[in-house]
């Protein structure tokens, strides 16, 4: 009888045991199912940074280093318009995103953030045309992972709020070295005007959300994480990484926390546009 008992008591114990642990496993199979879209997702940047430590430790033939780098992220674009991977109208977002990323570098380099010491048939002002790459892999990654997991925006700012909020966080970039850097205020603005916005993605066909101020912060944060990997390689250096490789500073977090939001206010006007027309029949 005591027997049966402590049997009866060990089933008890499992059965109380097993919600929690079907949760957690749950939990888990979720977790991994979202890391792997977002590892899809992030192709174009993969292939950057495997671009970026092959070159940088085995060097290609007949052209220097940037020029390479060049020619792979231009083959790598063209493969994944070719294969489906990406769709004609993501290219446009993306070529968007090289010419604004371009911009910036050319502006950035010449006032000394940072520098590309290394040769390059293809550098124009002292900015090799791969750099723009990379800020066309944050809005592949973007746009990746806005149709993987099928984003949807909740209580999104009108129009009129979006664009100009966006415009002045890109312009601080380039008026913060001649005037007061306003970063700070716009990092609260943004704060204000998505107090109450959501965004809402599938998983293993179930629906999540997170808050987009908190989506915002975690991008930028492994933004950052992968800029220290790119000047690990060698994209670009820092001028306190002239003599040696050192950790980005964590201050740059908050630069391409805003480059993100940029990057993010982009892509949503333009999807949110593109569904209007879509809608309408236009």
């Amino acid at each position: 009888m005591s027997q049966i008992s402590d049997y009866s008591k060990q089933d008890l114990r499992l059965s109380k045991k097993s919600p929690f642990v079907i949760r957690v496993r749950r939990a888990s199979q979720q977790l991994l199912r979202f890391g792997w879209e977002q590892a899809l997702s992030c192709l174009f940047p993969v292939v950057i940074f495997a671009s970026l430590a092959i070159t940088q430790f085995l060097p290609l033939p007949f052209l220097p280093r940037y020029d390479w780098l060049l020619i792979i992220f231009v083959l790598i674009q063209w493969w994944m318009v070719r294969s489906g991977i990406e769709t004609r109208d993501e290219l446009k977002v993306i070529t968007l995103f090289h010419l604004i990323g371009l911009a910036l570098e050319l502006f950035k380099v010449n006032m000394g953030s940072w520098a590309y010491p290394e040769e390059g048939y293809s550098k124009v002002m002292g900015v090799p045309l791969y750099s723009g790459f990379m800020y066309a892999s944050v809005a592949s990654y973007l746009c990746q992972a806005w149709r993987r997991v099928d984003v949807e925006l909740i209580k999104w700012p009108p129009f009129w709020v979006v664009v100009p909020l966006a415009s002045a966080i890109y312009l601080n970039f380039f008026w913060h070295h001649f005037w007061i850097d306003v970063r700070w205020w716009l990092s609260g603005l943004v704060i204000i005007v998505f107090w109450r916005s959501w965004v809402t993605y599938v998983v293993g066909g179930k629906r999540y959300r997170m808050p987009i101020a908190l989506s915002f912060v975690l991008i930028g944060f492994f933004i950052w994480i992968a800029e220290n990997i790119a000047t690990f390689f060698g994209a670009w250096k820092y001028p306190n990484q002239s003599d040696a490789w050192s950790l980005v500073h964590l201050g740059k977090v908050s630069s391409w926390l805003l480059l993100v939001i940029v990057s993010f206010l982009i892509v949503a006007t333009l999807k949110l546009v593109k569904g209007k027309t879509q809608n309408t029949g236009e």
